[in-house]
């Protein structure tokens, strides 16, 4: 819950009014903002999630802290109790959230094609390119310096930040939030060899972004070769992600920086993809996976679980960690098998003599 109106201080009662939890102290006390446990100054309201910060908590000058109840024993101030400290801290974080002023208007310099459907909600900053057959719904607000391709719709509540850039057919949901940078439905790497040259093959198909995503700075989403690239709701991708053509992303799944998925892969619901993996081409990754930073995937996944990858390529995790606890100990290994050798040699000596 946000406030309606932005203010420079709110009581702990109003900023976790219907949150579900429970203020032990001051709920009276003013909070101006939030800061990290051990940087705190008064007004401040933190959170405690990481055992590694608890050595923090109680010389914290922090007005209000929010965190577990076993941790609230320990609490000098007011503490927020809640079973998701982290989740309540995001919601308490928007009262404090900084966003540019947006008004309902179309900057002079904006150019629009024919054809185009622009609700009289949207905002659209200068320097603009609208093309033929734009379709932006209630709401939509469009960055400085973005281009809108040909035929792409919009849905409501939607925000492009400035230098956005979308191909034409692509589809883009409501509560979209496209960062700066983002590219959506360029040309995938598709390229046929013949005669020692390599030859384009037509990229005919469209991105397709479901509601309720968001996608990172400089992220680059291609558009299919037949069928759509389709990115399911509520997905979240970080900055600097590249997305091959007919990639599908299932619900809710999160991929965080510079990971990049070759073409034609499904991901499924609920996944994590670490920073910097790879994801090779026409796999299939199940519901629940959680893949670890820099892994490199190279096979189908069909199982829910965490994996990472190694010498041998993606295992289960539990098997890398002992695989790679096995390696730490190659050395020893090696001079153990040197000296029963040497002795084997010195037996069979003996034994000739």
């Amino acid at each position: 819950m946000k406030p309606l109106q932005k203010k420079l201080q709110y009581s702990l009662a109003e900023l976790t009014q219907n949150l579900g939890v429970t203020l032990s102290g001051d709920a009276n006390c003013l909070i101006t903002g939030v800061a990290t446990i051990q940087n705190a100054q008064p007004g401040d309201i933190v959170f405690l999630m990481n055992p590694l910060y608890k050595k923090h908590l109680q010389k914290t000058k922090a007005s209000a802290v929010i965190l577990t109840e076993s941790d609230a024993v320990d609490c000098p101030c007011a503490a927020v109790i809640s079973r998701d400290p982290y989740f309540t801290y995001a919601q308490i974080a928007g009262f404090f959230e900084y966003h540019p002023k947006r008004q309902a208007g179309i900057h002079p310099t904006v150019i629009i094609g024919e054809g185009c459907e622009i609700d009289a909600t949207v905002s659209i900053g200068a320097y603009t390119t609208i093309a033929d057959g734009v379709k932006l719904a209630a709401n939509v607000v469009i960055g400085n310096h973005c281009t809108i391709g040909e035929l792409t719709e919009i849905g409501e509540n939607t925000r492009l930040d400035a230098g956005v850039v979308t191909y034409h057919r692509t589809k883009i949901g409501s509560h979209v939030l496209l960062a700066s940078g983002v590219v959506i439905g360029s040309e995938g790497f598709g390229i046929a060899k013949h005669k020692g040259a390599w030859h384009k093959v037509p990229q005919l198909g469209r991105v397709v972004i479901a509601d309720d995503v968001e996608i990172g700075a400089n992220t680059t989403v291609d558009r299919g070769a037949i069928e759509d690239t389709l990115i399911e709701k509520g997905v979240r991708i970080d900055n600097q992600v590249q997305i091959g053509h007919n990639v599908r992303i299932g619900e809710y799944t999160a991929i965080a920086g510079c990971v990049g998925i070759a073409g034609s892969t499904v991901i499924g619901k609920n996944c994590l993809v670490g920073g910097a993996a790879g994801i090779g081409g026409h796999l299939e990754i199940a519901d629940d996976v959680m893949i670890t930073g820099m892994s490199a995937i190279s096979r189908t996944i069909r199982d829910a679980g965490v994996y990472s990858s190694g010498v041998g390529g993606v295992v289960p995790n539990q098997e890398w960690r002992k695989t790679s606890a096995r390696v730490q100990r190659l050395e020893q290994l090696m001079q153990r098998v040197k000296a029963l050798e040497f002795a084997l040699e010195e037996l069979t000596e003996r034994k000739d003599a």
